[in-house]
């Protein structure tokens, strides 16, 4: 089957890969021309490790790719060790692949170099505005013309145009403003960056930091509670002293780092409703286009490429049926676990942002007393996420 994609981001680029890989032919439309890729840092846990490592990828993810020993919460003033969680070998001997920092853009590198040497087309300046479905086929409309498929793979992200045909619902604010910035690690105090996911949790807003660049990067991304700012965009600059101001009051490593970045972004963080169906009889949709997500668990790009592996093998295992029926088991493999992802994002980051002293110090004596006194039962609470498997789920 021919099996053209909108979208060249992870999930459509991930896609293209596992289709190929199924013995499929397809083709990608992406409506950028991909010379601006974000900056920002991604986290790569091992339930979407597995699928690159399986498609081949291994080798260049670990060459850009950094280790992280654990993840490590801390309170907003004193800097205090909430709880922890190890990685590091504990998530290579626990789920089989490592867990990895990088930059998204040197993942995005990987991806397209491994579509090119596949021999899979590529188009830029193509977005797919909308599609027309036949008992033969699918006809799209794209931004370089029209062309004939068998099957039309929606991986266009938040703004998707073909999530239409399946709902009429707009993006929502969430009332939250995201920063981010990418700091060099010898601009910055010796030790003052654990080799760790470190978390810094405060009333109303948080703090992420990890290194990216082997090492030699450290990313941050700042959340904040407003509702004064609401355009989407990675690429929207932000004044260094407006990030400083709202971390007033923080921990003086937290205000050191922030002081390093220079050149800093702020994105909107925004989020869509689930939807009760996203395939149609030759139509599907991926990744953000179905399930977009709040970045609290660090599984938007994750639920993308898992989408993309178990999508690939369904319609291998059901190629000699109607195309429906694959694309309707693949939404229903996909629905229950991208919901269930979503809520327990949101309610990540309620956690993170508790307002009030009390609840604080309830949330930290609960954490604090799951990692140090029940540690196994702690780490467990992450095997339905961490550990699912699509790759020797769906062979």
């Amino acid at each position: 089957m021919k099996i053209v994609i909108a979208g060249a981001g992870i999930g459509g680029l991930t896609a293209a890969l596992a289709l190929k890989n199924s013995g499929f032919d397809p083709e990608i439309h992406e409506r950028s021309d991909l010379a601006s890729e974000s900056g920002a840092g991604i986290q790569l846990s091992p339930n979407a490790v597995k699928v690159l490592f399986a498609l081949g990828l291994r080798k260049p993810l670990q060459a850009v790719g950094f280790e992280p020993k654990a993840v490590r919460l801390r309170s907003f003033s004193s800097a205090r060790l909430v709880a922890y969680r190890p990685l590091g070998l504990f998530s290579a001997n626990r789920y089989g692949v490592p867990y990895l920092h990088l930059r998204r853009e040197a993942l995005h590198e990987v991806l397209r170099t491994a579509v090119a040497e596949r021999g899979i087309p590529l188009v830029t300046g193509s977005p797919v505005h909308d599609c027309d479905e036949t008992d033969a086929g699918v006809e799209v409309q794209t931004g370089s013309g029209t062309l004939r498929g068998d099957l039309l793979v929606a991986a266009d992200g938040i703004h998707s145009n073909l999530r239409a045909r399946f709902a009429e619902d707009e993006p929502r604010f969430t009332g939250m403003v995201a920063y981010r910035a990418v700091v060099a690690t010898a601009a910055l105090p010796a030790k003052l960056v654990e080799p760790t996911a470190t978390v810094w949790m405060g009333p109303g807003r948080h703090l992420v930091h990890y290194f990216v660049d082997q090492g030699e990067q450290v990313n941050l991304v700042a959340v904040v509670e407003s509702d004064a700012w609401r355009e989407e965009s990675w690429r929207t600059p932000a004044e260094a002293s407006e990030l400083l101001a709202a971390f007033s009051g923080w921990h003086r490593k937290v205000r050191t780092l922030l002081e390093a970045a220079g050149d800093c972004h702020k994105w909107a963080l925004f989020e869509r409703p689930s939807l009760p169906r996203w395939s149609s009889a030759r139509v599907t949709l991926l990744g953000d286009a179905a399930h977009a997500m709040l970045p609290f668990l660090a599984q938007g790009a994750a639920m993308a490429i898992e989408d993309a592996w178990v999508l690939s093998r369904v319609l291998e295992h059901r190629e000699e049926e109607a195309p429906a029926t694959a694309l309707t088991q693949y939404q229903q493999l996909r629905r229950l676990r991208t919901n269930k992802v979503a809520e327990a994002s949101r309610q990540q980051g309620e956690m993170f942002h508790l307002h009030t002293p009390g609840a604080r110090l309830a949330r930290d004596l609960r954490l604090g007393i799951g990692c140090r006194l029940l540690p196994e039962i702690a780490m467990a609470q992450y095997d339905w996420l961490h550990g699912y498997d699509p790759v020797r789920g769906f062979r």
